[in-house]
């Protein structure tokens, strides 16, 4: 058996343990294992393929990125093509990756990514490709799996962030407002805020009103509370209003959010007179060691991709639904949308303890 991995989308901690964990998993059967690199690009002639093996994979669990790179903009049914006048035009090439899959013998393909891979993964199987998806994403906005790695790491680095900020928040008599990310998903901002003990926690699945946020950042003043933390998720909008958008986006890419954090602490300032500082954490929650979770998450998973590919599970993606792994079909996952459940316990429990969310 020769297999291939793929890393799709925006890197996340735990993803060098997947590609480790599968690797190990693979040769102790005798299968060669090849490398794409940066997302499918390698297989496109735009990027190699590298042989992965044991000595390949030593030591890299630990270690945040990806040892064969990743892109978000470079699906193979929309390749952006840089045009002689300058413009870009999207490309099917999907038949090409898969004659060039063909000429080099793999027979079976583990990717790994969020939303946008599965879309991809799925596309390639209904052309009878042999597809294995490994869910990827520091938002855990994918459906059919209680977690997905890279998750933890990110609330732990926004977590520490918020305690951070809570010093300087209360030496000054501030209020900060930090921007997480998560797109349109609050679990991030939900489980950092709650875990940080922010005063609000402003998400894209609660429209909020800038007068409901300035009115407990002025009770906490009245009581002697004097600073307050302000976390807001990036993909988060006011009641009636839009999400911010910052910048053109590369061709290929999704809408880039942010910017609401600046505009939250302007207007924060204007109402309530209080001096306030904006942070966007941004991609240091995508950056450095995955803790000991999505290590151990990112390992089990890239041991039951192979497993899935022996058992011939095609198209289905590997699943978190505690305490076991099981693998479901990707078509379902994307039948659905993975959000914050504004009835969950834990935003009930954030209520309850006085966080506002700006509602």
């Amino acid at each position: 058996m020769r297999i291939a991995i793929s890393t799709g989308g925006g890197d996340a901690p735990g993803l060098n343990a997947v590609i480790r964990a599968a690797v190990l998993s693979a040769r102790t059967r005798g299968w060669d294992v090849l490398g794409i690199k940066r997302g499918y690009a390698g297989l496109l002639g735009e990027d190699e393929i590298v042989p992965l093996t044991e000595e390949t994979v030593r030591g890299i669990a630990n270690q945040g990125g990806t040892i064969i790179k990743t892109t978000n903009r470079g699906s193979p049914f929309a390749y952006p093509i840089l045009q002689p006048d300058g413009t870009w035009k999207n490309v099917d090439r999907s038949d090409e990756l898969v004659e060039n899959a063909r000429n080099l013998g793999i027979e079976a393909i583990i990717s790994i990514g969020g939303d946008g891979s599965l879309k991809i993964a799925a596309q390639l199987a209904a052309k009878g490709m042999r597809v294995i998806s490994v869910p990827k994403t520091i938002d855990n906005d994918v459906p059919g799996t209680v977690t997905t790695f890279g998750f933890d790491t990110a609330v732990n680095t926004a977590m520490e962030a918020i305690d951070k900020l809570h010093t300087t928040a209360e030496s000054h008599d501030r209020v900060m407002v930090l921007e997480v990310m998560g797109r349109d998903a609050g679990f991030i901002a939900l489980h950092a805020g709650v875990a940080g003990t922010a005063d609000v926690i402003l998400i894209p699945e609660i429209e909020w009103e800038i007068q409901k946020v300035c009115e407990k950042i002025m009770d906490r003043d009245a009581a002697g509370r004097r600073f307050s933390i302000v976390v807001v998720a990036e993909g988060s909008k006011p009641k009636g209003g839009m999400e911010s958008i910052i910048g053109a986006s590369l061709p290929g890419q999704d809408r880039r959010l942010g910017g609401i954090a600046e505009r939250m602490g302007y207007d924060i300032q204007r109402i309530t007179g209080k001096e306030t500082r904006s942070m966007v954490l941004g991609h240091l929650q995508r950056g450095g060691s995955p803790t000991g979770y999505d290590r151990l998450l990112a390992t089990r998973f890239g041991a039951a991709a192979v497993q899935a590919v022996a058992d011939k599970r095609w198209g289905h993606m590997v699943a978190l639904q505690s305490p076991h792994l099981v693998t479901i079909p990707i078509a379902d996952v994307l039948k659905e949308t993975k959000r914050v459940d504004p009835a969950h316990d834990v935003v009930q429990a954030a209520r309850m303890m006085g966080i506002s969310f700006g509602d």
